[in-house]
């Protein structure tokens, strides 16, 4: 009978690894081989060891369930070290939506081990975003998307519609602000998202652009494209709502200070992740049942854009056992998993189905609204730049954030980092 208990780690690498992160391991005992996979910490990662024990109950394998970091930047840091040093101590890794172009090279192809079909069914822009060089590295668990947050009862009370382009946005934002602070609520703000030098600039600013027709920063050919003038005018408008409709304090908003604004009920617009809706609506919040979400808007030559997030499963190349490493992937994000895992913890599923599935929309209507947002996604090029996104990304949200701080215009701000951007990638992608 297959059973769980803790246990440690003894094995070289992953040890001093695990004795350095206060990593957890649980294991089960069963026949034959022993597959070991990186969970992730809390929240759904919790369903991973479940699921992970499930399989080994219906194959009669063991399984090592490893409890990652809760920092994504710490996680990416362990898998690399273990990875660079070609130790089979992890077998299956979670990986975030920009990490499979920079693991690429010591990642397996998943379609090498798995049926033809083992890609159907998902998100297209998903399964081509794991997708390096014709390879599948990694197969999608839960997805993540930007959405626009709107206060449907201000909306209604201003006698407006859901804004599709960011002038309207701007328009209404600034009208809805003045008039409720006239009225004495002097901490309203019009819009309110991530303008912090990190990641979540990156995703917020791609969205600027490329919903005015400015490109991805780099294509899917590796050229360098964001200098332009579409990219300057979304620039440009971002910047106008700093001190505007948008706090000063904006350009250190991450997530959770974007949405502890707009749940306090002092913000019009915001935008943010699904995982905002669940507690906005949670008892007692200042907006339960007050605002809706929708498609973020576009630009006035443009489409809207949203910048994919979530999480995959891949399979180290340095695994003693790819074979069983790919099927437990396989079975992690097979449908009935992915049901169950949108049922119990809310999580986006990247199965395509499940957005009409009735059990599911019950539990989590929010869901059923995702799906043009998710078709239409748009992942970062983090497969084209390769093992060099991190810099391409660093160098784009600082010059980003140099717009949105007043120290450069928008084109003096691009043309720098068009310069830079050749500089990294001199030697090619």
């Amino acid at each position: 009978m297959t059973c769980f208990s803790r246990t440690t780690l003894a094995r070289h690498v992953l040890f001093g690894a695990l004795v350095a992160s206060g990593l957890t391991l649980v294991t089960t005992q069963a026949q034959a081989a022993t597959i070991t996979i990186a969970c992730g910490d809390g929240g759904s990662a919790d369903f991973c060891p479940e699921l992970a024990r499930q399989w080994a109950q219906e194959t009669g394998h063991e399984v090592a369930v490893v409890t990652t970091p809760q920092s994504g930047t710490e996680t990416l840091s362990l898998y690399q070290q273990l990875l660079g040093s070609k130790s089979s101590d992890i077998d299956v890794l979670m990986v975030d939506t920009v990490w499979p172009g920079l693991l690429a090279a010591h990642l397996i192809d998943l379609a090498d081990y798995l049926p033809e079909d083992a890609s159907e069914g998902f998100f297209p822009a998903m399964i081509d975003n794991n997708t390096v060089d014709d390879r599948l590295l990694a197969l999608p668990w839960y997805s993540d998307a930007g959405l626009l947050y709107y206060r449907r009862d201000l909306l209604e009370k201003y006698g407006h519609d859901v804004p599709e382009t960011w002038e309207q946005l701007t328009e209404i934002a600034r009208e809805i602000q003045n008039a409720e602070r006239e009225a004495g609520n002097e901490r309203m703000h019009g819009f309110v998202f991530q303008g912090r030098a990190y990641e979540g600039l990156t995703t917020n600013a791609l969205e600027w652009i490329a919903s005015y027709g400015g490109g991805t920063i780099v294509d899917d050919d590796g050229n360098i494209t964001v200098n332009n003038p579409q990219a300057a005018e979304a620039l440009t408008l971002a910047a106008s709502w700093v001190g505007d409709i948008a706090p000063r304090g904006v350009r250190n908003y991450m997530e959770e200070e974007a949405r502890g604004l707009f749940q306090s009920g002092n913000a019009v617009f915001m935008r943010n992740w699904p995982y905002a809706w669940a507690l906005g609506q949670a008892d007692g919040t200042a907006i339960q049942g007050k605002f809706g979400v929708a498609p973020l808007p576009h630009g006035s030559a443009g489409e809207s854009v949203a910048t994919l997030g979530g999480w995959s499963w891949a399979v180290s190349r340095y695994s003693k056992n790819p074979d069983l490493a790919a099927e437990l992937v396989a079975y992690l994000t097979a449908e009935a998993q992915q049901k169950a895992h949108a049922i119990r913890f809310g999580m986006n599923p990247t199965r395509v189905t499940l957005y009409q599935d009735k059990e599911v929309l019950e539990v989590q209507p929010f869901i059923g609204e995702l799906y043009d947002t998710l078709v239409s996604g748009v992942p970062r090029p983090a497969n084209v730049t390769g093992e060099h996104y991190t810099r391409v990304s660093n160098a784009f949200f600082n010059r980003v954030h140099d717009v949105l701080s007043g120290d450069l215009t928008a084109e003096q701000a691009l043309g720098q980092l068009e310069r830079e951007l050749n500089r990294i990638s001199r030697r090619g992608w």
